[in-house]
């Protein structure tokens, strides 16, 4: 287990990658059994389609159920508390404006294991994330994407 890198997650995190497990555990392995069932009464197995489909989700549940125990045996739970000096920190909520566009966005730093950038919720790993950590509201981050070098200005940070 030492070699194990330890997973950070905030509390929601948990909470959603526990029910996801319990989900899969039980309605997802009990649903799949019954079509494998179904399936394997349709009679001859070796060329049935549905009795495939069904091993192989089945076998996708499997592991994912595997990877999920995995990271929670791993996990540590982070708190987005206030740091004495109001810096970004894991778990923080921070508002930023692309300083060249003029557009704001709120971004979540979380970590990898929950990072899902369509709701906003960035990996203290990725190249945004690793910018804000440590810094303060009206500090301008430079950030390396693809397409360059991006300026963020932290408008807020939110320690909830």
């Amino acid at each position: 287990m030492s070699d194990e890198q330890e997973v950070l997650l905030t509390k929601e995190g948990l909470a959603k990658l526990e029910s996801e497990l319990e989900m899969l555990k039980t309605q997802k392995r009990r649903e799949v059994a019954e079509r494998i069932k179904a399936a394997r009464e349709l009679g001859d197995i070796s060329e049935n389609s549905e009795y495939d489909d069904a091993k192989n989700e089945q076998a996708f549940i499997e592991g994912r159920i595997a990877a999920l125990e995995k990271t929670l045996r791993r996990a540590r739970v982070v708190s987005a508390e206030k740091t004495r000096d109001g810096a970004v920190a894991l778990g923080s909520r921070v508002r930023v404006k692309d300083v060249d566009l003029g557009e704001e966005v709120e971004y979540r730093v979380v970590g990898s294991a929950e990072a899902d950038p369509s709701e906003n919720l960035i990996s203290n790993e990725s190249p945004v994330g690793r910018a804000l950590l440590g810094h303060h509201r009206g500090e301008v981050v430079a950030v390396k994407v693809p397409d360059g070098i991006i300026q963020l200005e932290i408008i807020d940070v939110v320690h909830d």
